[in-house]
C-alpha cells in the first residue's frame, strides 16, 4: 500500500516546541486519515530545527465506498417534506425509496452509496487544513502575505512543503494543493551552512539518505545519541566524566541538525564559586554541559559544546567564543557570590517585611515568623532540636534575597546551605535551608535531617492552613499556590520518616500563627469553622472540627489515598480507616490501611467482610423501618438458639482483645482477633432469622448485629469498603 511523505520546511523552530510539534502533526494527520476511511499501518513523525517531517505508510490508496441510509417523511406525508426528502438524498423518485414499517407508522427510505475517493486527493484537502490550524503556542506572520488577514501562520517562516504519495516500486505522485507563498513539491534542502542547495525526494527512505548526505540528522533521537556519545568519548580521553543533563540534552539536540562535539576549558580561578552555579551559569547562557573529575567529584574547568558546524579550523573559532562568553558570565556569577557573602543571611531579613506573600496572608517577614514559632512546635514530634530548628526556619528563606538567586532562581534553597555553612551556622540548620523545599515532586528526595524535616513540615502546613483559611482552595485541575503538593509533602515526610504526629493539634498551632498577628481575615475564617458563640481562642482550640468537618482533612486524606494507590493499596480501604472518626495520625492511618489489606485478602478477611456488611445492610433497612437505632446491649435471657449465644459470647471476647489491639498499636493482631468472629457469624447468619415473628426477639437480633458492627470499627468501618 502507499506511503506519505510529508516534510514542512521552515525558519528554526525553538527547540521547546519541536517534540510536541511532531506529535501533534502525527496526531492530527492520522486522526483526520481514519476519520476519512484510511485506516494506515504506522506513523512516525521527526523534528529538526527547520524542519517538521511525518512518514505514514501503509495507506489504503482509496477510500471505501460509504453506504448512508436516510430515514424520510411518513407515507402520505406532506408533499413539501417529501420534495425535501428526494432533493437532500438525491432520488429522481419516491420508487427509489424503501419504504420501512415503524410502530409509529411507516416511513421512507432512502439507500444511497457514496464512492471513495483516491487517497491522494483525501490528503490534498486534508493537508492545507491541519497546517492552517496547527496549534503552536505562538505563530507569526511574513513577507507581503502578513498584510492580508487570510495570511497562512507559522511559528516561523514556512519556506517549502515536500508531499508525496506512493507505492516503492512506483514514481511517487506529489500531491497538490496551494498555500499562500510557499511552494508544495518534492524539493527539500539540507544543512544551511554545509548542504545549502536544493534536491529532490522521493519517499521516506530516499528521504533520510539525502538528508543525511546533506548534513542532516533526522531523527531527534539519533541527534541525542551522537552527543552525549561523542561528549563521553572527549571527556574520557582526558581522565574526565560528562556531568549528564537530560533535559539539556534534548534542547541541544533540538538547535543542531549535525551534532559537533567540542571541548572548551574556562580559567581555573572560578573553580571557587559552588558547583551548582558554575552548571547553571554554563547551562542558561551557553547550553554545555560542565565536565567533572572522577577522583573527587568536582567540576573541572571544562565545558563541552555542541556546535551545527563541521568547521574548517576544526572548531577552534567556536570554542575560543564559547570560552569568552562563559568567561565573562562566570565573572559575573563570582561577583555576585562573593557580594553574597559579604551579608549575613539574617542581615537580609528586615527587606521581607516589605514583600508580600499574599495580600490576604501578609508579607514574607509575617510567614518566616510563623514558620518559625510551628517548626519549634513541630520539633519535639520529630526529635530535632528546637533552637536549632527555630534558628533553621529563621533563616531558610533568607537566601531568595541574594545576588545569585535573583540569576539563577533554580538554585534557592541549595545557596542558603552554602552561605550559611560560610557564616558558621551549625550543619543541621545549613541543611534545612536547602531541604525545607523538598519534596517538591514524587520523584524528589524527602528531608531526613529532623530540623530538615520540622522546617519543611512547618512551611507546608502553614501554606496549607492559610490558604484554606481564606478559602483559596484547589478547583478542579487548577492549583495555584501548589497545595495538593504541600499536601502530598506532608504526607511522604510523615510516612518516610514514621512521624508519629497528631496533624489536627499542629493546624490549630498554625492557625494560631495567624490569628497572634492579628490578621483578621484568617481570623473570620477560622469562626466559619466554629458554632458563632465560640470565641477566636476557642475557634482556634477547636481546629481538631475543622480538620474532621470537611476542610484540610478530606483534603490531606484524598492525597493520601493517591499516594497509597500508587503503591498499590485500595483507596476504600483508606475510606474505612478515616470513617472511625479522630484519625489524624497520618503514621497509623497507613499501618492500619496496611494491616486491613493483608487481613482482607486471607478467607477469614473476606468471609468477615461479607457477613460484617451483610449485618450493616439488614441494620440499616431495619432502621430505617422502624426510624430508630439498635444501641445498647442485647439481653442474654432472649437468646433462643445456641448460635446466638455463640456469636454473643466472642464479641464479649473478641471485642476487648481488637481494641486492646489497637490501643498498642498492633493491628496485625487486632485483625488476628477479628478473625475470631468468622465462625460465629457465618453460624449465625445460617441458622438464625433475624427478623423473628417475636418483636423482642426481633430487637434483641438487631442489637445482636449492632454489636458485630461495633466490634468490627475498632479497627475499620467495613461499611466503606467495597
Amino acid at each position: 500500500m502507499p506511503d506519505l511523505l510529508l516534510e514542512l520546511f521552515s525558519e528554526e523552530i525553538p527547540a521547546r516546541m519541536q517534540a510536541k510539534a511532531a506529535e501533534d502533526l502525527r496526531r492530527m494527520v492520522t486522526d483526520k486519515l481514519v476519520d476519512a476511511g484510511l485506516v494506515y499501518e504506522g506513523a512516525k513523525a521527526f523534528a529538526t530545527p527547520r524542519r517538521l517531517a511525518l512518514t505514514v505508510h501503509g495507506i489504503p490508496a482509496r477510500q471505501p465506498d460509504l453506504k448512508q441510509e436516510r430515514k424520510g417523511p411518513r407515507v402520505g406525508g406532506a408533499e413539501a417534506a417529501i420534495a425535501g426528502f428526494l432533493k437532500a438524498t438525491g432520488l429522481n423518485s419516491l420508487d427509489e425509496a424503501k419504504i420501512q414499517r415503524d410502530p409509529k407508522g411507516d416511513f421512507y427510505i432512502a439507500l444511497t452509496e457514496k464512492p471513495g475517493k483516491p487517497a491522494v486527493d483525501v490528503l490534498a484537502e486534508i493537508l492545507p487544513m491541519i497546517i492552517r490550524t496547527f496549534p503552536w503556542p505562538k505563530q507569526m506572520r511574513w513577507g507581503e502575505a502578513s498584510i492580508k488577514s487570510s495570511a497562512l501562520t507559522w511559528v516561523r517562516p514556512l519556506h517549502s512543503i515536500v508531499a508525496t504519495f506512493g507505492i516503492e516500486t512506483e514514481e511517487p505522485e506529489v500531491i497538490q494543493f496551494d498555500l499562500p507563498g510557499v511552494s508544495v513539491g518534492q524539493t527539500t534542502r539540507g544543512h544551511r551552512f554545509l548542504a545549502p542547495d536544493a534536491f529532490e525526494v522521493r519517499r521516506f527512505d530516499d528521504y533520510v539518505a539525502k538528508l543525511q548526505h546533506a548534513k542532516v540528522v533526522l531523527d531527534p533521537e539519533r541527534r541525542k545519541e551522537i552527543i552525549l556519545a561523542d561528549a563521553r568519548t572527549l571527556v574520557q580521553a582526558q581522565n574526565f566524566e560528562l556531568v549528564e543533563d537530560p533535559a539539556l540534552l534534548d534542547e541541544v539536540a533540538g538547535l543542531v541538525e549535525w551534532p559537533v562535539v567540542l571541548l572548551g576549558s574556562f580559567d581555573a580561578e572560578f573553580l571557587s564559586i559552588p558547583d551548582e552555579v558554575i552548571r547553571a551559569t554554563i547551562r542558561a547562557n551557553q547550553k554545555c554541559f560542565v565536565v567533572r573529575d572522577p577522583a573527587t567529584g568536582k567540576l573541572t574547568n571544562k565545558f563541552v559544546i555542541t556546535a551545527n558546524i563541521e568547521a574548517s579550523d576544526g572548531g577552534t573559532a567556536i570554542i575560543v567564543g564559547n570560552e569568552r562568553v562563559i568567561r565573562a558570565r562566570l565573572s559575573d556569577a563570582k561577583f555576585f557570590y562573593e557580594t553574597d557573602l559579604k551579608t549575613k543571611l539574617e542581615d537580609r531579613l528586615p527587606k521581607f517585611e516589605n514583600i508580600v506573600f499574599h495580600e490576604k496572608l501578609g508579607t514574607q517577614a509575617e510567614r518566616i515568623a510563623r514558620i518559625e514559632s510551628l517548626a519549634a512546635v513541630i520539633a519535639t514530634s520529630v526529635g530535632a532540636d528546637p533552637a536549632k530548628t527555630a534558628r533553621a526556619a529563621k533563616l531558610a528563606k533568607a537566601d531568595l534575597l541574594t545576588e545569585v538567586v535573583g540569576e539563577f532562581p533554580e538554585l534557592q534553597g541549595l545557596m542558603g546551605k552554602y552561605y550559611a555553612l560560610a557564616q558558621g551556622e551549625d550543619a543541621s540548620v545549613a541543611e534545612a535551608s536547602e531541604d525545607h523545599w523538598k519534596p517538591q515532586g514524587p520523584g524528589d528526595v524527602v528531608p531526613r535531617d529532623p530540623v530538615s524535616i520540622a522546617v519543611a513540615l512547618a512551611d507546608k502546613l502553614d501554606t496549607l492552613v492559610g490558604f484554606w483559611a481564606i478559602d483559596e482552595k484547589p478547583t478542579g485541575s487548577k492549583d495555584p499556590f501548589a497545595l495538593r503538593r504541600a499536601a502530598l509533602g506532608v504526607i511522604r515526610m510523615i510516612v518516610a520518616n514514621s512521624i508519629r504526629i497528631k496533624l489536627a493539634n499542629v493546624l490549630g498551632d498554625g492557625l494560631t500563627g495567624y490569628t497572634s498577628q492579628g490578621n483578621e481575615i484568617v481570623r473570620k475564617g477560622i469562626e466559619s469553622w466554629a458554632k458563632p458563640s465560640t470565641t477566636v481562642r476557642g475557634a482556634v482550640e477547636s481546629a481538631y472540627d475543622a480538620w474532621t468537618a470537611g476542610g484540610v482533612r478530606n483534603f490531606i486524606s484524598d492525597r493520601l489515598k493517591v499516594q497509597l494507590r500508587d503503591q498499590g493499596a485500595r483507596h476504600d480501604l483508606v475510606d474505612a480507616v478515616f470513617a472511625l472518626g479522630g484519625q489524624d495520625d497520618l503514621l497509623m492511618v497507613v499501618r492500619r490501611v496496611e494491616a486491613l489489606g493483608k487481613f482482607l485478602d486471607s478467607d477469614d478477611g473476606k468471609n468477615l467482610l461479607a457477613g460484617t456488611k451483610r449485618a450493616s445492610n439488614i441494620l440499616a433497612i431495619e432502621e430505617k423501618k422502624d426510624k430508630r437505632t439498635f444501641d445498647g446491649a442485647p439481653d442474654a435471657s432472649l437468646f433462643a438458639l445456641d448460635e446466638e449465644k455463640a456469636l454473643a459470647q466472642s464479641i464479649a471476647s473478641v471485642g476487648p482483645e481488637a481494641s486492646a489491639a489497637v490501643a498498642k498499636e498492633d493491628f496485625a493482631g487486632a485483625m488476628a482477633a477479628m478473625a475470631k468472629l468468622r465462625p460465629a457469624v457465618d453460624a449465625f447468619f445460617d441458622k438464625v432469622k433475624v427478623n423473628d415473628d417475636d418483636a423482642a426477639v426481633r430487637e434483641n437480633r438487631l442489637k445482636l448485629l449492632n454489636e458485630i458492627r461495633a466490634a468490627t470499627r475498632a479497627v475499620a468501618d467495613f461499611s466503606k469498603i467495597q
